[in-house]
């Protein structure tokens, strides 16, 4: 009865080892969960296991998504890192980086693999862009062929093609640059028109050895033309620079020419106020000029018909209120013409007419000789011996109530119709007091008269 009892014992006893104690081969077998550690059998350290890490109550267990290999998320964080302290990255690459350094492992990798390389795509082309944009024709040209072009394409762009091309638009801006000056001569000006139709190549040459050989050309084109145009002091120094080297008349034009043209022009100055009907605009406006720069000498001079004519409307504006009736009427129309009429009413019709009212007043007329547009001193300035000045118009000597200085064109002598005579002269015209302050032109006479002197003593001297 007890046999079966000790035989069920038994073989508990002999099958309890294989139960409870597997063997090593069949645990070294089983699969491991992937990204853990198994147990360290060399030291035979048996793991710490915390609960839920079976997979069982809310521990993670084995992931069917194969997790990245240990240090990969740092390393991927270190290259991003290292795209945003590149100085060059773009905006659409730094901002798509800082994204990604908020987020995890596989967010580092999606940014790294895709994001990147598009991003900087987009990068690239919009710097090639912004090149576009501000450059020249060359930049544009060449930037449009690669706009749509792969990144090899575009980097190949900025580090080679723009280069070039902006150096091609530098050399075209420099050629327009020359052009615009109104300086520039007649060959440099032809030359450089037909390079701008050229490419790189022709701007080169151009600069490069047309132009230092055209300009000198254009140089001495220039000194010969002073030479036949300028005052004493130009036209002394003009013939010494064509005796030297092209250097040497460049350096003239550049130095030498405008000192010499500041001297001529004061020059000129000096004898345009010579002439005694100078009016007070125009010396106003000399005695301004004096004072300033060189500059200011030569615009008075451009500025010096205008001035004429100012001061010849102040004069028939007097006759008009003063003169006869055959004088006030031929003003009035005068005065509703141009500057040229007036001119020519101050050179002969005014003489006419006052003849005429001298007429109707019943005193002789003049001879035809002392007709007042026929004296030396009533002539338009420029038909006087003062040079090659510029043509004016002056005031009848009657203006003035003393008559005219000088007899001929030397300055010598007077020729004047005396108290008595001015008297009834005056009386019938009505041109009594209509003259000009006689201080301001009388210095202005005499200052003239003296730089003329000195000028032709020079001439003599040489």
């Amino acid at each position: 009865m007890k046999l079966p009892r000790v035989s069920t014992v038994v073989a508990a006893a002999v099958l309890a080892p294989a139960v409870l104690f597997p063997s090593s081969a069949s645990a070294a077998d089983a699969p491991r969960p992937t990204g853990l550690s198994g147990p360290d059998t060399a030291s035979g350290s048996t793991p710490d296991v915390t609960p839920g890490d079976d997979g069982v109550n809310g521990g993670p267990g084995n992931s069917s998504r194969p997790e990245a290999p240990e240090g990969q998320e740092q390393r991927d964080r270190a290259e991003i890192q290292k795209i945003l302290d590149d100085k060059n990255t773009g905006p659409g690459v730094r901002e798509a980086a800082q994204q990604a350094l908020k987020g995890n492992a596989a967010q580092l990798r999606h940014f790294l693999e895709i994001d990147f390389p598009k991003n900087r795509l987009d990068d690239l082309r919009v710097k090639v862009s912004q090149y576009m944009n501000r450059g020249g024709p060359a930049v544009r040209e060449a930037g449009g062929k690669v706009l749509e072009g792969s990144e090899a394409d575009l980097l190949r762009f900025l580090s080679e093609g723009l280069p070039a091309a902006q150096a091609e638009d530098a050399d075209r801006a420099e050629i327009q640059k020359i052009l615009a000056d109104p300086n520039t001569g007649r060959g440099v000006r032809e030359k450089g028109e037909k390079a701008l139709k050229g490419g790189a190549a022709q701007l080169r040459h151009f600069l490069e050895a047309e132009l230092p050989r055209q300009r000198a050309d254009d140089n001495r084109v220039k000194v010969s033309q002073l030479l036949a145009s300028g005052g004493r002091e130009v036209r002394e120094g003009a013939n010494k620079a064509m005796d030297g080297s092209d250097a040497e008349v460049a350096k003239w034009l550049a130095e030498g020419y405008p000192a010499a043209q500041a001297s001529d022009d004061r020059v000129a100055l000096f004898v345009a106020l010579s002439d005694q009907n100078t009016g007070p605009h125009t010396l106003d406006a000399a005695k301004k000029a004096l004072a300033g720069t060189p500059a200011d000498v030569a615009q008075f001079l451009r500025d010096l018909p205008k001035l004429r004519a100012s001061d010849n409307r102040v004069k028939v504006s007097q006759l008009m209120e003063t003169g006869g009736p055959a004088v006030r009427a031929a003003a009035g129309t005068a005065m509703e013409g141009s500057d040229a009429d007036i001119a020519k009413f101050l050179a002969e019709g005014w003489a006419t007419a006052r003849a005429a009212d001298e007429a109707a007043a019943g005193k002789p007329a003049d001879k035809p000789a002392d007709k007042p547009a026929e004296k030396p001193g009533d002539k338009p300035a420029g038909q006087q011996d003062q040079g090659a000045q510029q043509p004016q118009t002056v005031q009848p000597a009657a203006l003035t109530g003393t008559g005219t200085t000088g007899t001929g064109t030397t300055g010598t002598g007077t020729t004047g119709t005396g108290a008595a005579a001015a008297t009834g002269a005056l009386a019938a015209t009505g041109t009594e007091g209509l003259g000009w302050e006689a201080g301001g032109a009388a210095a202005a006479l005499a200052a003239g008269a003296a730089l003329v002197a000195l000028s032709r003593r020079r001439s003599a001297e040489s």
